[in-house]
Protein backbone atom coordinates (compact mmCIF):
# COMPACT_ATOMS: atom_id res chain seq x y z
CA UNK A 1 0.00 0.00 0.00
CA UNK A 2 1.86 3.46 -0.91
CA UNK A 3 1.73 5.65 1.98
CA UNK A 4 0.78 9.15 2.31
CA UNK A 5 1.79 11.69 4.42
CA UNK A 6 -0.70 14.48 5.47
CA UNK A 7 0.15 17.23 7.80
CA UNK A 8 -1.40 17.66 11.35
CA UNK A 9 -2.79 21.33 11.01
CA UNK A 10 -5.28 20.82 14.62
CA UNK A 11 -3.51 20.91 17.59
CA UNK A 12 -4.88 20.21 21.14
CA UNK A 13 -6.37 24.19 21.94
CA UNK A 14 -4.57 24.07 25.54
CA UNK A 15 -1.22 26.24 26.21
CA UNK A 16 1.89 24.41 26.38
CA UNK A 17 4.40 25.04 29.14
CA UNK A 18 2.71 28.07 30.82
CA UNK A 19 4.87 30.57 32.33
CA UNK A 20 2.59 32.43 34.54
CA UNK A 21 2.35 31.40 38.52
CA UNK A 22 -1.39 31.56 38.74
CA UNK A 23 -2.05 27.76 38.58
CA UNK A 24 -5.41 28.51 37.46
CA UNK A 25 -4.93 29.11 33.86
CA UNK A 26 -2.83 26.23 33.30
CA UNK A 27 -6.13 24.23 34.79
CA UNK A 28 -7.87 25.69 32.74
CA UNK A 29 -8.95 23.24 30.62
CA UNK A 30 -9.93 21.01 33.34
CA UNK A 31 -12.45 23.12 34.82
CA UNK A 32 -14.48 22.21 32.31
CA UNK A 33 -14.05 18.31 32.28
CA UNK A 34 -17.20 16.47 32.23
CA UNK A 35 -18.40 12.77 33.53
CA UNK A 36 -20.36 10.93 31.27
CA UNK A 37 -22.23 8.85 33.48
CA UNK A 38 -22.33 4.98 33.02
CA UNK A 39 -26.24 5.49 32.74
CA UNK A 40 -27.79 6.09 29.57
CA UNK A 41 -30.66 4.79 27.62
CA UNK A 42 -32.32 4.50 23.98
CA UNK A 43 -35.61 4.69 22.92
CA UNK A 44 -36.82 4.83 19.67
CA UNK A 45 -33.64 4.78 18.07
CA UNK A 46 -32.06 7.14 20.00
CA UNK A 47 -29.34 6.73 22.16
CA UNK A 48 -29.15 9.10 24.68
CA UNK A 49 -26.16 9.36 27.30
CA UNK A 50 -26.33 11.88 30.29
CA UNK A 51 -23.25 14.14 31.13
CA UNK A 52 -22.49 14.96 34.51
CA UNK A 53 -20.60 17.51 36.00
CA UNK A 54 -16.61 16.34 37.35
CA UNK A 55 -14.55 18.31 39.84
CA UNK A 56 -11.57 19.13 40.04
CA UNK A 57 -8.34 17.41 41.67
CA UNK A 58 -4.87 17.67 41.88
CA UNK A 59 -4.45 14.82 39.84
CA UNK A 60 -6.68 16.19 37.17
CA UNK A 61 -4.95 19.23 37.43
CA UNK A 62 -1.26 18.12 37.33
CA UNK A 63 -2.37 16.04 34.02
CA UNK A 64 -3.19 18.98 32.05
CA UNK A 65 -0.14 20.38 32.90
CA UNK A 66 1.97 17.53 32.27
CA UNK A 67 0.22 17.34 29.14
CA UNK A 68 1.27 21.35 28.03
CA UNK A 69 4.52 20.95 29.26
CA UNK A 70 4.61 17.92 26.21
CA UNK A 71 2.72 19.37 23.27
CA UNK A 72 3.58 22.96 22.56
CA UNK A 73 0.57 24.70 20.29
CA UNK A 74 2.65 26.66 17.72
CA UNK A 75 4.64 24.28 17.20
CA UNK A 76 3.44 20.76 18.00
CA UNK A 77 3.28 17.68 15.88
CA UNK A 78 1.45 14.77 15.91
CA UNK A 79 1.81 11.27 13.45
CA UNK A 80 0.10 8.58 13.23
CA UNK A 81 1.11 5.44 11.21
CA UNK A 82 -0.89 2.35 10.33
CA UNK A 83 1.10 -0.35 8.34
CA UNK A 84 2.64 2.25 6.17
CA UNK A 85 -1.04 4.06 5.80
CA UNK A 86 0.18 7.66 7.51
CA UNK A 87 -2.92 9.86 8.29
CA UNK A 88 -3.32 13.23 10.88
CA UNK A 89 -4.78 12.32 14.68
CA UNK A 90 -5.69 15.09 17.22
CA UNK A 91 -3.68 15.20 20.66
CA UNK A 92 -6.72 14.82 23.01
CA UNK A 93 -5.01 14.23 25.95
CA UNK A 94 -7.23 16.96 28.23
CA UNK A 95 -10.63 16.24 26.47
CA UNK A 96 -13.57 16.88 28.58
CA UNK A 97 -15.82 14.05 27.81
CA UNK A 98 -15.46 10.72 29.75
CA UNK A 99 -18.09 8.08 29.08
CA UNK A 100 -18.04 4.79 30.61
CA UNK A 101 -18.08 1.96 27.45
CA UNK A 102 -18.65 -2.37 27.80
CA UNK A 103 -15.79 -4.08 25.13
CA UNK A 104 -16.54 -7.66 24.72
CA UNK A 105 -18.57 -10.25 26.01
CA UNK A 106 -19.20 -9.82 29.36
CA UNK A 107 -19.13 -6.15 28.48
CA UNK A 108 -15.35 -4.95 30.23
CA UNK A 109 -16.10 -1.25 31.53
CA UNK A 110 -13.48 1.43 30.29
CA UNK A 111 -13.81 4.92 30.63
CA UNK A 112 -12.98 7.14 27.35
CA UNK A 113 -13.38 10.39 25.87
CA UNK A 114 -16.13 11.22 23.77
CA UNK A 115 -13.99 13.41 21.12
CA UNK A 116 -15.27 14.69 17.76
CA UNK A 117 -11.75 15.76 16.78
CA UNK A 118 -10.25 11.81 15.84
CA UNK A 119 -11.96 8.76 14.54
CA UNK A 120 -10.65 5.57 16.43
CA UNK A 121 -11.31 4.08 19.73
CA UNK A 122 -8.58 2.99 21.77
CA UNK A 123 -7.96 1.30 25.53
CA UNK A 124 -4.99 -0.22 27.10
CA UNK A 125 -4.40 -3.99 26.27
CA UNK A 126 -3.70 -7.25 29.28
CA UNK A 127 -1.02 -7.17 26.52
CA UNK A 128 0.85 -4.03 27.76
CA UNK A 129 3.97 -4.96 30.00
CA UNK A 130 6.15 -2.18 30.12
CA UNK A 131 3.81 1.22 30.33
CA UNK A 132 3.26 1.82 34.09
CA UNK A 133 0.02 3.65 32.77
CA UNK A 134 -1.33 0.45 31.49
CA UNK A 135 -1.38 -0.74 35.08
CA UNK A 136 -3.06 1.92 36.47
CA UNK A 137 -6.60 1.65 34.27
CA UNK A 138 -8.15 -1.25 33.54
CA UNK A 139 -6.65 -3.31 30.75
CA UNK A 140 -8.56 -5.18 28.05
CA UNK A 141 -8.94 -8.86 28.21
CA UNK A 142 -9.32 -10.66 24.82
CA UNK A 143 -10.04 -14.18 26.38
CA UNK A 144 -12.50 -12.97 28.52
CA UNK A 145 -14.92 -12.04 25.54
CA UNK A 146 -16.45 -14.44 23.80
CA UNK A 147 -16.86 -11.90 20.56
CA UNK A 148 -13.65 -11.34 20.69
CA UNK A 149 -11.73 -11.57 16.80
CA UNK A 150 -8.14 -11.19 15.98
CA UNK A 151 -7.01 -8.88 13.81
CA UNK A 152 -2.89 -8.21 14.60
CA UNK A 153 -2.22 -4.54 12.14
CA UNK A 154 0.05 -2.81 14.16
CA UNK A 155 -0.36 1.43 14.77
CA UNK A 156 1.09 3.96 16.63
CA UNK A 157 0.51 7.33 17.20
CA UNK A 158 2.89 9.93 18.28
CA UNK A 159 1.65 12.83 20.86
CA UNK A 160 4.71 15.24 21.06
CA UNK A 161 7.05 13.62 23.21
CA UNK A 162 4.31 10.63 24.81
CA UNK A 163 3.14 7.75 22.33
CA UNK A 164 0.41 5.14 21.95
CA UNK A 165 1.28 1.65 20.13
CA UNK A 166 -0.58 -1.07 20.15
CA UNK A 167 -2.73 -3.54 17.36
CA UNK A 168 -6.08 -3.81 16.30
CA UNK A 169 -8.76 -5.66 17.79
CA UNK A 170 -12.46 -6.63 16.83
CA UNK A 171 -14.97 -7.10 19.79
CA UNK A 172 -18.83 -6.02 20.62
CA UNK A 173 -18.98 -2.16 22.26
CA UNK A 174 -21.62 -1.35 24.32
CA UNK A 175 -22.66 2.17 25.18
CA UNK A 176 -25.52 2.49 27.30
CA UNK A 177 -28.00 -0.17 26.22
CA UNK A 178 -27.04 -0.33 22.41
CA UNK A 179 -24.55 -3.39 21.04
CA UNK A 180 -22.19 -1.92 18.19
CA UNK A 181 -21.27 -5.62 16.63
CA UNK A 182 -17.44 -6.54 15.98
CA UNK A 183 -16.30 -2.92 16.42
CA UNK A 184 -12.28 -2.41 15.48
CA UNK A 185 -10.95 -0.82 18.02
CA UNK A 186 -6.71 -0.53 18.86
CA UNK A 187 -5.30 -2.09 21.89
CA UNK A 188 -2.51 -0.27 23.36
CA UNK A 189 0.49 -2.08 24.15
CA UNK A 190 3.08 0.68 25.36
CA UNK A 191 1.73 4.26 26.34
CA UNK A 192 4.98 6.06 27.24
CA UNK A 193 3.51 9.60 28.36
CA UNK A 194 3.82 10.53 31.88
CA UNK A 195 0.15 12.37 30.66
CA UNK A 196 -1.60 8.38 30.26
CA UNK A 197 -0.16 7.92 33.98
CA UNK A 198 -1.61 10.70 35.95
CA UNK A 199 -5.55 11.19 33.27
CA UNK A 200 -8.60 9.86 34.31
CA UNK A 201 -9.55 8.64 31.08
CA UNK A 202 -8.34 4.88 30.15
CA UNK A 203 -8.85 5.49 26.14
CA UNK A 204 -10.72 7.31 23.45
CA UNK A 205 -13.57 7.32 21.63
CA UNK A 206 -13.33 9.23 18.48
CA UNK A 207 -15.94 10.16 16.27
CA UNK A 208 -14.95 12.15 13.47
CA UNK A 209 -14.67 11.04 9.70
CA UNK A 210 -12.95 7.82 9.09
CA UNK A 211 -11.17 9.65 6.65
CA UNK A 212 -8.55 10.70 9.84
CA UNK A 213 -9.35 7.33 11.59
CA UNK A 214 -5.87 5.33 12.27
CA UNK A 215 -5.96 1.65 10.12
CA UNK A 216 -9.08 2.71 8.27
CA UNK A 217 -11.31 1.80 11.23
CA UNK A 218 -14.89 3.03 11.06
CA UNK A 219 -15.78 5.46 13.85
CA UNK A 220 -18.53 4.41 16.42
CA UNK A 221 -21.27 6.25 14.61
CA UNK A 222 -20.22 4.84 11.21
CA UNK A 223 -20.90 1.20 13.14
CA UNK A 224 -24.16 2.31 14.16
CA UNK A 225 -25.39 2.99 10.83
CA UNK A 226 -23.89 0.31 9.15
CA UNK A 227 -25.72 -2.05 11.31
CA UNK A 228 -29.04 0.06 11.20
CA UNK A 229 -29.22 1.29 15.40
CA UNK A 230 -29.99 4.71 14.53
CA UNK A 231 -33.54 6.10 14.17
CA UNK A 232 -31.54 8.89 12.07
CA UNK A 233 -27.78 9.42 10.90
CA UNK A 234 -26.71 12.04 13.18
CA UNK A 235 -25.68 12.66 16.84
CA UNK A 236 -26.08 15.64 18.88
CA UNK A 237 -24.35 17.50 22.03
CA UNK A 238 -25.89 19.63 24.57
CA UNK A 239 -23.57 20.56 27.08
CA UNK A 240 -25.04 22.08 30.38
CA UNK A 241 -23.20 25.59 31.26
CA UNK A 242 -25.04 26.28 34.20
CA UNK A 243 -22.23 25.44 36.78
CA UNK A 244 -25.05 25.09 39.51
CA UNK A 245 -26.60 21.84 37.67
CA UNK A 246 -26.20 18.76 38.71
CA UNK A 247 -26.17 17.76 34.58
CA UNK A 248 -23.49 18.27 32.58
CA UNK A 249 -25.39 17.97 29.14
CA UNK A 250 -26.35 15.37 26.70
CA UNK A 251 -24.95 12.90 24.11
CA UNK A 252 -27.70 11.55 22.07
CA UNK A 253 -26.64 9.36 19.08
CA UNK A 254 -29.72 9.14 16.31
CA UNK A 255 -31.79 12.17 16.75
CA UNK A 256 -31.86 15.56 18.65
CA UNK A 257 -33.49 16.35 22.20
CA UNK A 258 -36.09 19.08 21.35
CA UNK A 259 -35.97 20.45 24.85
CA UNK A 260 -32.28 21.05 24.80
CA UNK A 261 -32.74 23.72 21.82
CA UNK A 262 -34.64 27.14 20.86
CA UNK A 263 -35.72 27.62 17.57
CA UNK A 264 -34.50 25.44 14.89
CA UNK A 265 -31.14 24.25 13.40
CA UNK A 266 -28.99 26.26 10.89
CA UNK A 267 -27.03 23.98 9.12
CA UNK A 268 -23.90 24.52 6.98
CA UNK A 269 -21.80 21.75 4.92
CA UNK A 270 -19.08 20.08 5.54
CA UNK A 271 -16.19 21.76 3.80
CA UNK A 272 -13.85 19.04 4.60
CA UNK A 273 -14.05 15.84 5.89
CA UNK A 274 -11.53 14.59 8.73
CA UNK A 275 -12.09 16.79 11.32
CA UNK A 276 -15.96 18.14 11.38
CA UNK A 277 -14.92 21.02 9.73
CA UNK A 278 -16.71 23.79 7.69
CA UNK A 279 -16.65 27.69 6.19
CA UNK A 280 -17.26 29.87 8.47
CA UNK A 281 -17.45 33.93 8.48
CA UNK A 282 -16.17 36.73 10.25
CA UNK A 283 -16.18 37.29 14.04
CA UNK A 284 -17.71 40.48 15.03
CA UNK A 285 -17.07 42.61 17.86
CA UNK A 286 -19.97 44.73 19.26
CA UNK A 287 -21.32 44.20 15.44
CA UNK A 288 -17.96 45.28 13.80
CA UNK A 289 -15.77 43.06 11.76
CA UNK A 290 -12.42 42.41 12.82
CA UNK A 291 -11.24 42.16 9.36
CA UNK A 292 -8.93 39.05 9.05
CA UNK A 293 -11.80 36.43 8.12
CA UNK A 294 -14.15 39.43 6.37
CA UNK A 295 -13.56 37.01 3.48
CA UNK A 296 -14.41 33.87 5.63
CA UNK A 297 -11.82 31.08 7.49
CA UNK A 298 -12.14 27.25 8.27
CA UNK A 299 -13.65 26.24 11.29
CA UNK A 300 -13.37 22.82 13.01
CA UNK A 301 -16.42 22.15 15.72
CA UNK A 302 -14.43 20.10 18.32
CA UNK A 303 -15.93 18.80 21.59
CA UNK A 304 -12.22 17.92 22.40
CA UNK A 305 -11.93 21.23 23.20
CA UNK A 306 -12.75 23.66 25.92
CA UNK A 307 -11.91 26.68 24.19
CA UNK A 308 -12.04 29.19 21.25
CA UNK A 309 -9.27 29.24 19.43
CA UNK A 310 -8.50 31.40 16.73
CA UNK A 311 -5.66 33.37 14.31
CA UNK A 312 -3.32 35.84 16.94
CA UNK A 313 -4.39 38.82 14.77
CA UNK A 314 -8.17 38.23 16.05
CA UNK A 315 -7.52 37.34 19.03
CA UNK A 316 -5.55 40.21 20.57
CA UNK A 317 -8.48 42.58 18.94
CA UNK A 318 -10.91 40.61 21.26
CA UNK A 319 -8.20 40.82 24.38
CA UNK A 320 -8.34 44.56 23.84
CA UNK A 321 -12.11 44.58 23.65
CA UNK A 322 -12.55 42.96 26.88
CA UNK A 323 -9.28 44.11 28.60
CA UNK A 324 -7.55 41.19 28.62
CA UNK A 325 -3.76 41.24 29.87
CA UNK A 326 -1.39 39.47 27.80
CA UNK A 327 2.34 40.00 27.35
CA UNK A 328 3.73 43.00 25.32
CA UNK A 329 5.32 42.09 22.23
CA UNK A 330 8.82 44.09 21.60
CA UNK A 331 8.92 43.15 17.77
CA UNK A 332 5.42 44.01 17.44
CA UNK A 333 5.92 47.41 18.98
CA UNK A 334 8.80 47.85 17.18
CA UNK A 335 7.30 47.26 13.98
CA UNK A 336 4.78 50.09 14.90
CA UNK A 337 6.83 52.16 15.79
CA UNK A 338 9.10 52.32 12.62
CA UNK A 339 6.87 51.21 9.96
CA UNK A 340 3.29 51.85 11.10
CA UNK A 341 3.10 55.84 8.99
CA UNK A 342 4.76 53.56 6.54
CA UNK A 343 2.07 50.91 6.40
CA UNK A 344 -0.09 53.70 6.73
CA UNK A 345 0.49 55.79 3.66
CA UNK A 346 0.63 52.43 1.59
CA UNK A 347 -2.77 51.60 2.92
CA UNK A 348 -3.92 54.99 2.32
CA UNK A 349 -2.51 55.18 -1.16
CA UNK A 350 -4.62 51.50 -2.05
CA UNK A 351 -1.95 49.37 -1.79
CA UNK A 352 -2.82 45.39 -1.77
CA UNK A 353 -2.93 45.02 1.85
CA UNK A 354 -1.15 41.39 1.24
CA UNK A 355 1.89 43.24 -0.52
CA UNK A 356 2.33 46.41 2.39
CA UNK A 357 5.13 44.53 4.47
CA UNK A 358 6.74 43.29 1.13
CA UNK A 359 7.18 46.56 -0.01
CA UNK A 360 8.18 48.06 3.76
CA UNK A 361 11.14 45.07 3.44
CA UNK A 362 9.68 42.91 6.86
CA UNK A 363 8.26 40.16 4.36
CA UNK A 364 10.08 38.72 1.12
CA UNK A 365 8.00 39.36 -2.30
CA UNK A 366 8.28 37.21 -5.67
CA UNK A 367 6.52 39.78 -7.46
CA UNK A 368 3.52 37.72 -7.96
CA UNK A 369 2.39 36.30 -4.61
CA UNK A 370 3.88 36.98 -0.94
CA UNK A 371 6.55 34.36 0.36
CA UNK A 372 4.87 34.70 3.95
CA UNK A 373 2.98 31.32 4.85
CA UNK A 374 0.84 33.28 5.93
CA UNK A 375 0.36 35.41 9.36
CA UNK A 376 2.25 33.23 12.03
CA UNK A 377 1.95 33.93 16.03
CA UNK A 378 4.92 36.10 17.21
CA UNK A 379 4.02 34.42 20.53
CA UNK A 380 6.27 32.47 22.01
CA UNK A 381 9.01 32.98 19.10
CA UNK A 382 12.73 32.23 20.36
CA UNK A 383 14.39 33.46 17.43
CA UNK A 384 13.44 37.29 16.93
CA UNK A 385 14.32 36.70 13.19
CA UNK A 386 12.98 37.98 9.64
CA UNK A 387 9.73 35.43 10.21
CA UNK A 388 8.61 37.17 13.66
CA UNK A 389 8.87 40.78 12.04
CA UNK A 390 7.25 39.89 8.95
CA UNK A 391 4.28 38.49 10.78
CA UNK A 392 4.12 41.17 12.90
CA UNK A 393 3.77 43.34 10.18
CA UNK A 394 1.19 41.68 8.62
CA UNK A 395 -0.95 41.36 12.03
CA UNK A 396 -0.37 45.83 11.99
CA UNK A 397 -1.58 45.97 8.32
CA UNK A 398 -5.04 44.10 9.22
CA UNK A 399 -5.57 46.35 12.31
CA UNK A 400 -4.46 49.31 10.52
CA UNK A 401 -6.90 48.73 8.05
CA UNK A 402 -9.68 48.29 10.26
CA UNK A 403 -9.06 51.45 11.87
CA UNK A 404 -8.69 53.42 8.27
CA UNK A 405 -12.37 52.03 7.33
CA UNK A 406 -13.54 53.61 10.81
CA UNK A 407 -11.96 57.02 9.47
CA UNK A 408 -9.62 57.65 12.39
CA UNK A 409 -7.05 59.99 12.27
CA UNK A 410 -3.12 58.56 12.04
CA UNK A 411 -2.87 59.75 15.64
CA UNK A 412 -5.96 57.37 16.78
CA UNK A 413 -4.67 54.68 14.47
CA UNK A 414 -1.04 53.95 15.55
CA UNK A 415 -2.06 54.41 18.94
CA UNK A 416 -4.70 51.67 18.76
CA UNK A 417 -2.20 49.54 17.16
CA UNK A 418 0.17 49.87 19.51
CA UNK A 419 -2.39 48.59 22.00
CA UNK A 420 -3.22 45.67 20.41
CA UNK A 421 0.50 44.92 20.36
CA UNK A 422 0.47 44.56 24.49
CA UNK A 423 -2.64 42.38 24.14
CA UNK A 424 -1.09 39.87 22.11
CA UNK A 425 -1.86 36.60 24.35
CA UNK A 426 0.97 34.85 26.34
CA UNK A 427 3.19 32.60 25.23
CA UNK A 428 1.05 29.79 26.18
CA UNK A 429 -2.11 31.65 24.80
CA UNK A 430 -4.03 32.13 27.57
CA UNK A 431 -5.09 35.43 28.65
CA UNK A 432 -7.20 37.20 32.50
CA UNK A 433 -9.65 39.14 32.56
CA UNK A 434 -11.50 41.47 35.45
CA UNK A 435 -14.02 39.62 36.29
CA UNK A 436 -15.77 42.69 37.87
CA UNK A 437 -16.39 44.14 34.49
CA UNK A 438 -17.50 41.08 32.77
CA UNK A 439 -20.92 43.00 32.69
CA UNK A 440 -19.59 45.91 30.68
CA UNK A 441 -17.44 43.35 28.05
CA UNK A 442 -18.83 43.78 24.67
CA UNK A 443 -20.70 41.30 22.50
CA UNK A 444 -18.68 38.83 20.37
CA UNK A 445 -19.90 36.96 17.55
CA UNK A 446 -19.17 34.40 14.54
CA UNK A 447 -21.45 34.55 11.27
CA UNK A 448 -21.89 31.41 10.16
CA UNK A 449 -24.55 30.40 7.11
CA UNK A 450 -25.11 34.22 6.69
CA UNK A 451 -26.27 34.24 10.88
CA UNK A 452 -24.76 35.49 13.74
CA UNK A 453 -24.30 33.82 16.29
CA UNK A 454 -23.49 35.66 19.74
CA UNK A 455 -21.69 35.03 22.83
CA UNK A 456 -22.14 37.22 25.42
CA UNK A 457 -19.35 38.00 28.46
CA UNK A 458 -21.06 35.31 30.70
CA UNK A 459 -20.77 33.01 27.51
CA UNK A 460 -17.17 33.46 27.04
CA UNK A 461 -15.71 33.84 30.14
CA UNK A 462 -14.43 31.62 32.30
CA UNK A 463 -14.56 31.40 36.09
CA UNK A 464 -12.02 29.73 37.90
CA UNK A 465 -12.75 29.25 41.66
CA UNK A 466 -8.86 28.73 43.47
CA UNK A 467 -8.15 29.23 46.63
CA UNK A 468 -11.09 30.98 47.53
CA UNK A 469 -10.42 33.37 45.14
CA UNK A 470 -12.10 33.48 41.48
CA UNK A 471 -10.31 34.32 38.52
CA UNK A 472 -11.72 35.24 35.20
CA UNK A 473 -9.96 33.59 31.76
CA UNK A 474 -11.03 34.66 28.83
CA UNK A 475 -12.65 31.95 26.63
CA UNK A 476 -10.17 32.84 22.89
CA UNK A 477 -6.84 31.33 22.89
CA UNK A 478 -4.33 32.45 20.22
CA UNK A 479 -4.31 29.45 17.57
CA UNK A 480 -2.52 30.27 14.29
CA UNK A 481 -2.79 27.69 11.39
CA UNK A 482 -1.53 28.51 8.22
CA UNK A 483 -3.08 28.17 4.83
CA UNK A 484 -4.11 26.57 2.61
CA UNK A 485 -5.59 24.72 5.82
CA UNK A 486 -6.05 28.04 7.70
CA UNK A 487 -6.75 30.62 8.87
CA UNK A 488 -8.91 28.00 10.83
CA UNK A 489 -11.05 28.67 14.41
CA UNK A 490 -11.42 25.69 16.69
CA UNK A 491 -15.12 26.27 18.23
CA UNK A 492 -14.96 24.39 21.40
CA UNK A 493 -17.03 23.95 24.44
CA UNK A 494 -17.60 27.41 24.93
CA UNK A 495 -19.00 27.45 21.44
CA UNK A 496 -21.33 24.27 21.97
CA UNK A 497 -22.32 25.04 25.46
CA UNK A 498 -24.22 28.17 23.84
CA UNK A 499 -25.15 26.56 20.68
CA UNK A 500 -27.03 22.83 21.12
CA UNK A 501 -24.66 21.36 18.10
CA UNK A 502 -25.67 18.70 15.36
CA UNK A 503 -23.48 16.43 14.02
CA UNK A 504 -25.40 14.95 10.55
CA UNK A 505 -23.07 12.68 8.97
CA UNK A 506 -26.20 11.20 6.71
CA UNK A 507 -26.55 14.48 4.95
CA UNK A 508 -22.55 15.93 6.12
CA UNK A 509 -23.71 18.98 7.50
CA UNK A 510 -23.77 20.57 11.13
CA UNK A 511 -26.62 22.36 12.48
CA UNK A 512 -26.34 24.92 15.53
CA UNK A 513 -29.71 26.65 17.53
CA UNK A 514 -29.48 28.01 20.29
CA UNK A 515 -29.66 25.84 23.66
CA UNK A 516 -32.00 25.57 26.27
Amino acid sequence: MAGRRRRTDHQLLLPAGSSTSTACLWALSCVLLLLLRASAHSDGGLLRVGLSKRGLDQHALQAAKVARQEDSLQHGRLRASSTGDDVPLVDYLNTQYYGVVGLGTPPQNFTVIFDTGSSNLWVPSSKCYFSIACYLHPRYKSAKSSTYKKDGETCKITYGSGSIAGFFSYDDVLVGDLTVKSQKFIETTRESSITFIIGKFDGILGLGYPDISVGKAPPIWQSMQEQNLLAEDVFSFWLNRNADAESGGELVFGGVDPDHFKGSHTYVPVSTKGYWQFNMGDLLIDGQSTGFCAKGCAAIVDSGTSLLGGPTTIIAQVNEAIGAAGIISQECKEVVSQYGEMILELLIAQTDPERVCSQVGLCLFDGAQSVSKGIESVVGKENLGSDVMCSACEMAVVWIENQLRENKTKELILQYANQLCERLPSPSGESTVSCEDISTMPNLAFTIANKTFTLTPEQYIVKLEQGGQTVCISGFMAYDVPPPRGPLWILGDVFMGAYHTVFDFGNDRIGFAESA
